[in-house]
């Protein structure tokens, strides 16, 4: 009976040991951007699934920075959007399932930067904004990068009030007075301010580029989560 036992007991520990998965690395995760090294980037506009008409603009003059940070070779989004918009690209989704060599030839691009806005919208007093970012290889067609972010921007105003101002922090007079602050901040915050952060925390696990001192450094780093989901000031 003990020896039964034992092996049911051992049986159960190799079993687990099966389904737990191992920690992953950037490499594991993201092995096309290691395999084919894209070197320069064309950002794509970004497609846009919400309601706020402003949104795929206002992202896209967004999205350059943090991959020129990541140590890569950003095509310059103006002269892009210029030429995108005269050669009719400038609806991305129409380009999902296309083969993007033609970006190759015509821009030089190594890979296509692709974004979707699934919510861009005032939520309470913050705003919430959830961005998926995938980049596609422009020789393969194969998806190198993929994430998705999903944030809330808090926006409201705690009061400090000392009390010797009678109080008012703790009132109801206190609590309107900044709820009211807390939707002037909101009317007044752009919502770039909060696709900037979900980008951020997006491309905080893109391998870096050829510009970056850990080039071809950074592969056993672990991955994070590629679903993000974050509440932030």
């Amino acid at each position: 009976m003990k020896r039964l036992l034992s092996l049911l007991l051992l049986v159960l520990a190799v079993s687990s040991c099966g389904l737990s998965s191992p920690n992953q690395t950037r490499s594991s995760l993201y092995p096309g951007m290691y395999e084919e090294h894209p070197v320069t980037l064309l950002v794509m506009p970004p497609i846009n699934n919400t309601a706020n008409v402003e949104a795929k603009e206002l992202l896209y003059t967004s999205i350059s920075r943090p991959l020129a940070e990541a140590g890569y070779y950003v095509i310059p989004p103006t002269l892009a959007m210029a030429v995108l918009r005269q050669e009719s690209g400038y609806d991305a989704e129409l380009f999902l399932d296309r083969p993007l060599r033609q970006f190759h030839d015509f821009f030089g691009a190594d890979a296509v930067v692709f974004s979707v806005i699934e919510s861009w919208a005032k939520q309470g007093v913050g705003i919430n904004t959830k961005l998926r970012y995938f980049i596609k290889s422009t020789l393969t067609d194969e998806i190198l990068f993929d994430r998705t972010c999903d944030l809330f921007l808090d926006l409201s105003v705690h009061s400090d009030r000392e009390s010797s101002q009678a109080g008012i922090g703790s009132t109801l007079l206190g609590v309107l007075v900044d709820l009211a602050a807390s939707a002037l901040n909101t009317a007044m915050t752009d919502h770039i301010e909060a696709a900037r952060k979900a980008n951020y925390y997006i491309f905080q696990d893109l391998p870096v580029g050829k510009y970056d001192n850990l080039y071809m450094k950074d592969q056993d780093f672990a991955a994070e989560p590629k679903d993000v989901s974050k509440t932030v000031k």
